[in-house]
């Protein structure tokens, strides 16, 4: 069983870049030369919700443009703190999917582990910025619970690693804790939702992928792209280990104002995911949570987007436009 405390005798390459990722706004913006944005920034957002990006990440934003598609994914710009009716805290209804310590059901067959809190960058449009993680962290005490939740209920088939971020945990942790998941004859499918092959490739390490090709599980990873220059040499290496012990890869994107609300980035996104093997799954409309309302496009234009798409690319690299709905069984197909 997975126990409450972890000993770390070393760090791994992976872990020391992620103790380094950069949480200081004007170190982010002197690096690119932008120290006269950082007025920009509302300090008091920024204690609630902080900067948090890996220097790995840094190195592909342009420098010297403060609308650089990744910067603008990171930055905490002052729009932030305006109120926007619709706008809220649980903008998919996490809570109301609760079920046991750590798991959210939502759909039939499939049940998600909220496995930790950590991310190796905070997205500011994540929908689960305001998620109480404290609450809801199976891995300590409540492991024996979650796993008993999980085999009672023998329709469920696939269980999907989120957080946070699965990826920031230890591979013996993760390890130990797919082995018992091993256990339960019912479970089929493991699916880990990650930003971390993207964003810090360096996880991408041979103890992780040496667990992933041993799991009797078949293992599908679900990294998150929202623009092309997200993927360089360094990203599209970690895919492709990725690929060879056995993952099947897909891409889940959110539409998002001033990052990729133009035809060309998304074809150019499905064209370098076509490069590194990754499929084009889903791209998100946003989920209206507090403090990203900056970052909505309409639905319309979403629609517009994906016919246009359709236009230059085959059906296969042209990604599902979503949206999640509380209550609902499954995704909203748009178009």
């Amino acid at each position: 069983m997975i126990p409450q405390t972890e000993q770390i005798n070393t760090k791994q390459d992976w872990q020391i870049a992620l103790a380094n990722c950069i949480s200081d706004p004007a170190t982010l913006l002197n690096q690119l030369g932008l120290a006269d944005r950082l007025a920009a920034i509302d300090g008091h957002l920024i204690k609630k919700f902080p900067l948090r990006v890996p220097q790995n990440y840094i190195n592909k934003m342009r420098y010297g443009d403060a609308d650089d598609p990744l910067l603008r994914q990171v930055f905490p710009l002052i729009d932030e703190g305006l109120t926007v009716e619709n706008f809220v805290t649980d903008p998919v209804g996490d809570g109301l999917a609760i079920t046991a310590p750590g798991i959210l059901q939502k759909y039939h067959g499939r049940a998600l582990l909220v496995t930790t809190g950590a991310c190796a960058i905070h997205c500011r449009y994540c929908f689960r910025r305001h998620f109480p993680y404290g609450d809801s962290n199976p891995l300590a005490s409540q492991w024996l619970e979650t796993l008993s939740t999980l085999r009672a209920d023998i329709s469920i088939n696939e269980v999907i690693l989120s957080g946070g971020d699965p990826l920031v945990l230890t591979d013996s942790k993760l390890a130990m804790m797919i082995a018992d998941l091993e256990e339960i004859p019912h479970l089929k499918r493991l699916r880990i939702h990650t930003r971390l092959p993207i964003v810090l490739p360096e996880r991408i390490d041979e103890q992780l992928l040496k667990w992933i090709n041993q799991s009797r599980f078949q293992v599908i990873m679900v990294v998150h792209a929202n623009h092309a220059n997200e993927i360089d040499d360094e990203v599209a290496t970690a895919l492709d280990s990725l690929r060879l012990a056995g993952c099947q890869l897909l891409n889940q994107s959110v539409l998002l104002k001033g990052v990729n609300d133009d035809a060309e980035s998304l074809i150019a996104l499905s064209e370098r995911l076509s490069d590194v093997n990754v499929i084009p799954y889903y791209l998100h409309l946003l989920d209206p949570v507090a403090g990203a309302s900056h970052f909505d496009v309409p639905d319309k234009i979403g629609i517009e987007l994906i016919e246009q798409i359709k236009y230059k690319l085959p059906g296969y690299l042209v990604p599902r436009l979503v949206r999640e709905q509380q209550g609902e069984q499954s995704k909203t197909t748009i178009a």
